[in-house]
């Protein structure tokens, strides 16, 4: 399994990326709109990091790893055939490829197909 954007959600988006910087060394982006106003950094291996603000007021902080795989819709398949609620199904983000989101027994994770 390879990590292609691990995104973080806070109230802080210049504080975490501060902090990200200083232990990790790396610089970040400007906002990028594609990615719900994320900055972003390189991971190693060529994924990204991604820190923005809640996009509604109901969303709370947190850590979500975007899996990277090859065919998005059955994994989603697979997925919600293993129980897990999918919050997301799979949407296009131009130029960047499709991603979706599942929770399963309370944890948020997603999938990203290039």
């Amino acid at each position: 399994m390879k990590i292609q954007y691990l995104e973080i959600v806070t109230t802080d988006v210049a504080a975490a990326c501060a902090l990200y910087s200083r232990m990790h060394g790396v610089a970040f982006s400007e906002a990028v709109p594609q990615l719900g106003g994320a900055r972003t950094a390189n991971l190693a291996g060529g994924g990204l990091l991604g820190i923005r603000g809640p996009l509604r007021a109901t969303e709370k902080p947190l850590v979500r790893p975007y899996i990277l795989v090859s065919d998005i819709k059955a994994s989603v398949a697979a997925a919600a055939e293993a129980g897990a609620f999918i919050a997301m199904e799979p949407t296009e983000i131009t130029g960047r490829g499709q991603f979706a989101i599942v929770i399963h027994g309370g944890i948020e994770s997603a999938l990203w197909q290039l």
